[in-house]
């Protein structure tokens, strides 16, 4: 754009470009041709101090200075397909790029589709900040859904199908496999499939069956051959069942099973036994198909007496929310189509023809093939050297490390059970420890963390868990746990109304010889361990008074009345981070005035906050250096002239999904490090409790900005965003050779700091 205030063109799918990666559609993301005054938009947190960002118009800047937030989700969808369609990239990995596709599409329909078709129903749906009208962004995100998912099926069909054949794992139709193979996967329905199946007909005695969400279902039409005529029936696949059936030859070894699998998905196996289902009946025709509903809860906590209660009867709604897609076979037959559409009440831009299979969440089972020569290679998590320099089987006494030093933790090349587990394990087990507390908000069904809190409680400890009941899609395994917690008498409550806990804190309170001493963490990841093998995540362990002081106060504030807390090493949403974080790049600002040095930079999975953007611009119209490290949605718009020309965005996927959050200001000693949880969202800074805490040890506020100077040298495999709201994949240098990868150098970078520590 050679215009800042010119109208930017539609979000449009291009041709792929040379050298891109294969499937590459570019969508760019950008406002509507004519683009009327935005209407302002009001902030619906609790306790948001009035005036922070309340109008998003800004007369001083131009009104389509916003990526629409929906297209730049679908672009980072587009950016795992294209890394499903990268041969680098090792093979069972680019099928499990794939299956993540899929499921992130699911949730993206379950949620953000369902909740502006509601919103849109309802009369409430505005004008969105990048200029689109509500039906104008459900168009768009249809065009582009359906692009992407038909990308898919040829990333799939064309490449890692044929690729994963060529390495003896065959992905077959039923027709394919040998009369031997089909009859031995005979038995198997007979013995396994056959007895949990329920088919359910449609006729006047039986309406047409509720089709939960995601459920892949069959779709038969029957003839009867004395009357001739014509009846439908549905069969649900059963969710216990695998996706693809393993098809085991007469003579095979354990070495040719493992390197010459061959899988037939599990449709295709009742499809060929449906005479087994439907005795004395002709199938006619049968076809998969496939439902998504809305899935997103509601829960008017201020009229419930028992979140807990509330929640669960939510829970039960959800299976029963609208149809906001559904996906069929490609050539599904037209009265059929007919008729799923008027039973399920879709209309024409929410059906998905695709070819077969649909549900591509199944190659994940694939992907976990035993098969290390197409996986990355092997990498085990260490011991941060400043909490053990040398591996023991022996755990070191975190509490004596905590207490001599800071210690910044970078997660999973420092290891999470060794570090952050064991601090609370160790905590629960320690006769000096008078109190733990420790928000959670997601983390396993079989959490370590969990049971040491329990430990803590069963030992006498006073162990309080802020436990944020409503993380969306884990609400049940939340439910089970709290209740746990509870018969155990761990003091478990559920935050603020009105606001979702988020933050991610523990408090360790330990009676010492000259007094009562805290131990704190502060993190960007949840208490979860097997997450935190596979997210990036930061956190540190310090005893540092004033952060155990923050954070008895926030507990406080968490647990019971205290609305007014202040705090000195932490910011805290939805009070402080907004504003907190503006006010640091207004100083930048003032720095580059004087000195020409200004820097901000920030590391985050979403930046689409407009009082944060709006900043970041005028730090760029003072000249002001400005790095975005973003993951997933960014609605900024870089390099633009007269208003983002030295902001630069890059994003990072790969191996380990780029979790944390970091917020620099600075540059030589006058430097400024921050971390925690909170993404620069209006849902983060204004309805969630989060916390930032600021970095102080100088050698710590150097690998933080060392880490975002890596991740913005351009060095590295990367994607860059221009003005336009375009993507563009950076993964070869000037020569042609593959750019390195960051994790991968992470990984030699953090081994290497402790084979220095070990010296």
């Amino acid at each position: 754009m050679s215009d800042a205030s010119a109208p930017a063109p539609r979000p449009a799918v291009r041709t792929p470009r040379p050298g891109a990666a294969t499937g590459d559609v570019s969508i760019s993301s950008s406002a509507p041709d004519a683009t009327p005054e935005l209407r302002p938009r009001a902030a619906n947190g609790r306790f948001t101090r009035a005036g922070s960002h309340e109008d998003v118009a800004a007369p001083d800047l131009p009104v389509d200075r916003f990526l629409d937030r929906e297209i730049s989700w679908l672009q980072f969808n587009e950016r795992v397909l294209q890394l499903a369609a990268d041969e680098s990239v090792p093979l069972l990995e680019r099928a499990r790029f794939l299956a993540i596709f899929t499921s992130n599409l699911d949730e993206f329909f379950m949620v953000r589709v369902a909740g502006l078709k509601r919103r849109i129903a309802t009369g409430i749906a505005v004008r969105s900040p990048s200029g689109l009208e509500p039906r104008e962004v459900l168009e768009q995100i249809a065009r582009i859904a359906h692009d992407l998912t038909l990308m898919q099926t040829r990333i799939f069909d064309e490449s890692v199908r044929p690729a994963l054949a060529e390495e003896g794992i065959n992905i077959v139709r039923w027709s394919e496999i040998e009369q031997a193979e089909q009859d031995r996967l005979g038995e198997l329905f007979r013995d396994q499939i056959y007895p949990v199946l329920t088919p359910l007909a449609v006729d006047p005695a039986h309406p047409f069956p509720y089709i939960s969400g995601l459920s892949l279902n069959l779709a038969v039409i029957l003839i009867n051959p004395k009357t001739g005529k014509e009846h439908f029936a549905r069969i649900k696949m059963p969710p216990s069942l695998p996706r693809f059936l393993k098809v085991r030859r007469a003579q095979a070894s354990v070495t040719s099973d493992l390197f010459e699998a061959r899988f037939v998905p599990l449709e295709d196996v009742i499809a060929a036994h449906l005479h087994h289902l439907f005795p004395g009946m002709e199938v006619h025709e049968h076809y998969s198909f496939r439902v998504t509903r809305n899935e997103d809860l509601e829960v008017e906590e201020d009229d419930a007496e028992n979140l807990l209660a509330a929640l669960e009867k939510e829970l039960t709604r959800r299976r029963f929310g609208p149809p906001v897609r559904l996906e069929v076979e490609e050539d599904l037959d037209d009265h059929v189509m007919e008729l799923l559409s008027r039973e399920l009440g879709v209309s024409a831009d929410e059906v998905y023809r695709l070819p077969a299979p649909l549900d591509l969440r199944g190659l994940n089972e694939i992907a976990d093939l035993d098969r290390t020569d197409l996986h990355f290679p092997p990498f085990v998590a260490r011991t941060n050297a400043d909490l053990a320099p040398a591996e023991s089987a022996k755990a070191a006494n975190l509490i004596g490390r905590i207490a001599r030093q800071d210690v910044l933790l970078q997660h999973p090349y420092d290891s999470f059970s060794t570090s952050v587990q064991a601090f609370i394990e160790q905590a629960a087990a320690d006769p000096q420890v008078l109190a733990i507390k420790q928000t959670l908000y997601r983390t396993s069904g079989d959490s370590p963390i969990v049971d040491a809190l329990i430990d803590a409680a069963e030992a006498g400890k006073q162990v309080l868990a802020v436990v944020e009941i409503k993380a969306r899609f884990d609400e049940q395994a939340n439910i089970e746990w709290a209740r746990k917690l509870e018969h155990a008498g761990v003091h478990v409550v559920y935050g603020i109304v009105g606001l979702k806990t988020h933050c991610k804190l523990a408090l360790v309170v330990r009676q010492e010889p000259d007094g009562v001493k805290r131990y704190c963490h502060v993190g960007t990841g949840n208490y979860n361990p097997k997450t935190a093998r596979l997210y990036e995540d930061m956190g540190i362990l310090t005893s540092d008074p004033e952060v155990g002081e923050d954070l008895t106060r926030l507990f406080n504030q968490l647990s019971g009345v205290a609305p007014r807390s202040k705090f000195k090493r932490l910011l805290v949403a939805p009070r402080h981070i907004r504003d907190g974080l503006v006010e640091r790049v207004e100083r930048q600002v003032e720095r580059q005035q004087r000195t020409g040095d200004g820097y901000v930079a920030v590391k985050v999975n979403s930046l689409v906050d407009e009082g944060t953007i709006d900043a970041l611009y005028r730090a760029s119209q003072a000249g002001v250096r400005v790095d975005v490290w973003v993951r997933g949605i960014c609605a900024i718009r870089p390099g633009v002239p007269g208003l983002s020309e030295t902001i630069r965005v890059h994003s990072v996927l790969g191996r380990f999904l780029e979790h944390s959050r970091i917020f620099l200001f600075g540059t030589g000693a006058d430097r400024e490090a921050w971390i925690g949880s909170a993404d620069l969202m209006h849902r983060n800074l204004d309805r969630r409790v989060e916390a930032l805490v600021r970095i102080k040890e100088p050698r710590h506020v150097d690998q933080v900005f060392d880490l975002v100077e890596r991740g913005m040298s351009g060095d590295y495999a990367h994607w860059s965003l221009d003005g336009d709201g375009r993507w563009t994949r950076v993964h070869q240098g000037a020569d042609g050779a593959p750019l390195p990868d960051i994790q991968a150098a992470l990984i030699a970078m953090h081994a290497k700091r402790r084979r220095k520590a070990r010296r």
